[in-house]
């Protein structure tokens, strides 16, 4: 009998990924975002917000909710809507159409801190993390998935915490880097000697299909990347060099521009409209400090190989 999945956030960058590798292999896949021009063709789709999914009459076996909204900056109203809100649109959509399981994306960001951080385990997690409100909003997100595990009708649950997505249709972790580039040049600290741990685009989406087919993982949180951390600076020439481009690097010391970023992130929202700081303090955290994922849960309780390589994932980016 065919499995039937929603994908939610289908028009997007790592929900377009998860419904090829989900029709890839065999899944009925209904395909659920806002933007119509941009879902997957090829099967059913149902285009809106997650308030109308939540009044959906549409069965399914599985949920795959990759819906989110993924920024350093903004304004909190914005992140509780969309990834608390949101995440209990899904909830009520699943138990509404008899849904047995639902596959969470997080983020490890909720794990981000100035300070080194190698193998971090998926228990390491500050519930108090207030670096800014969207690792506030997917710590509240994954709060609520476990206390609606004590529920009547809730399905099962499974979240995965993806590192740093990148590959072929990225418009989010590799632009901003473009750009940051060419308006001053790409920050460099200490060198630009801190790991960074990346994960290829189709290897979340098979980690996710494993994550929907696994017997016996309900309530785990599961971390995962290539497993291939490597110095920023590393990252950023071959990058480069795959564009045929050279960075410009700009120098600078980590623990005055923390303070800078803080100082930044009070005036620009002071400021209308809250724009968004030319640094952050999340944004100094991912690049300045060493921070890798443990991911033998994700092995051992998924068999999760990666399959794609980041030198893959750069040079298909590039193309």
């Amino acid at each position: 009998m065919t499995t039937t999945a929603l994908v939610t956030g289908a028009s997007g960058f790592l929900g377009g990924h998860v419904v090829a590798e989900l029709r890839a292999h065999g899944y009925r896949v209904i395909a659920a975002g806002r933007n119509a021009a941009a879902l997957p063709t090829g099967g059913p789709t149902l285009v809106g917000d997650l308030d109308a999914l939540a009044r959906t009459d549409q069965p399914a076996d599985l949920v795959i909710h990759c819906a989110a909204l993924s920024t350093p900056w903004g304004a909190w109203r914005d992140f509780a809507r969309t990834n608390i809100t949101g995440t209990e649109r899904v909830l009520t959509y699943a138990r509404r159409n008899g849904v047995r399981r639902i596959v969470h994306v997080s983020s490890p960001s909720i794990y981000a801190a100035p300070r080194h951080a190698t193998n971090i385990t998926e228990n390491e997690v500050d519930a108090g993390n207030r670096l800014n409100n969207y690792i506030r909003s997917k710590v509240a997100a994954e709060a609520l998935l476990h206390r609606a595990r004590r529920e009547p009708g809730t399905p099962e649950i499974v979240i995965l915490r993806p590192r740093g997505i990148i590959g072929p249709g990225d418009s989010s972790l590799v632009p901003r880097l473009l750009a940051v580039e060419e308006k001053i040049g790409i920050p460099l600290f200490e060198g630009g000697r801190a790991l960074i741990d990346l994960t290829s685009v189709q290897n979340v989406a098979t980690a996710l299909r494993l994550a929907a087919e696994t017997p016996g993982i309900d309530g785990e949180a599961i971390n995962i990347t290539n497993g291939d951390p490597r110095p920023f600076r590393n990252l950023i020439d071959a990058l480069f060099a795959r564009l045929g481009r050279t960075p410009r690097y700009r120098h600078l010391p980590t623990k005055p521009l923390y303070a800078v970023a803080g100082l930044l992130e009070a005036v620009y929202a002071s400021l209308p409209g809250r724009p968004e700081p030319p640094l952050t303090r999340y944004t100094l955290s991912t690049i300045a400090y060493s921070q890798t994922l443990d991911i033998s849960k994700a092995r051992a309780l998924l068999g999760y190989t990666p399959q794609v390589s980041l030198d893959e994932s750069l040079a298909s980016y590039a193309r």
